[in-house]
């Protein structure tokens, strides 16, 4: 029951994420006003606004204009419950699993933000840098995943300064722009939630799927190593991979 109840939710916040995608970038209201089709303007009936259901049944469709609802719509909710029944699964009723929750709410909407339109808004990142500096206060916390207050304090900074520093020698040898402010807040928001430990290993990982990704297009001359990626959405990926492995990383070290 539980489970179920978790997936629900999931998927309901997931549909509160479609919002924040759309309307965010376009800097509207994300709490008032009805959701609306984006073709038409329609505003959407409640019975159409159903995760998963309502576009299973409308067949990808506006009832109004039959225009096509992105799949993103779709993927948006299946992920967002998806993570959630997870995130249930792994720590149960707790703050942990409260703490995470908020994270990948956050994540899901910055990555699709970034994935479509090239930016992180600092809406986002600068409330997920408070929270996890402020909950490293708490010393019950999980700790093999969370870290004290003054580990976080470091993993912020020095995640902030590395991208830093790229973007800066970067730009002064190439003489133009390379990554922006944008993904260095959000790889500092890493390093207040994670640690400074986790910087290193998500910066590399996010690299390497980063590379991995964009190898295809290289082979095909679809673009070149100049051409603009959006980084973002490589970052919450690497960040990702380091929580779920998170204590075998360091006990390989440690």
């Amino acid at each position: 029951m539980l489970y179920t109840l978790a997936f629900i939710l999931g998927g309901i916040w997931g549909s509160f994420c479609n919002v924040c995608i759309y309307r965010l970038p376009l800097e509207k209201n994300i709490i008032k006003g009805r959701s609306f089709c984006p073709s038409c303007k329609e505003q959407i009936k409640w019975f159409d606004n159903i995760p998963f259901l309502s576009f299973i049944f409308l067949k990808g469709e506006c009832r109004n204009c039959k225009s096509k609802i992105h799949l993103q719509y779709f993927l948006v909710e299946l992920i967002s419950a998806t993570s959630f029944l997870l995130i249930y699964y792994l720590y149960g009723i707790s703050i942990t699993t409260l703490l995470l929750i908020i994270l990948i709410i956050f994540f899901i909407i910055i990555f699709f933000i970034d994935l479509k339109h090239y930016i992180i808004p600092n809406e986002l990142t600068f409330p997920l840098m408070l929270i996890g500096f402020i909950k490293s206060f708490d010393p019950n916390l999980n700790q093999s995943l969370f870290p004290n207050y003054i580990n976080s304090l470091i993993g912020g900074f020095f995640g902030y300064s590395i991208i830093w520093l790229i973007i800066f020698f970067y730009k002064t040898l190439r003489k133009k722009e390379g990554m922006g402010l944008g993904d260095a807040k959000l790889i500092a928001v890493v390093g207040f939630w994670f640690g400074w430990f986790s910087i290193p290993f998500t910066i590399f990982i996010s690299s390497m799927v980063a590379l991995i990704f964009s190898i295809p297009s290289l082979i095909k001359k679809t673009r070149d190593m100049s051409t603009q990626i959006p980084f973002g959405p490589f970052i919450i990926i690497g960040c990702l991979i380091y929580v779920t492995f998170a204590n075998q990383i360091k006990n390989l070290f440690f």
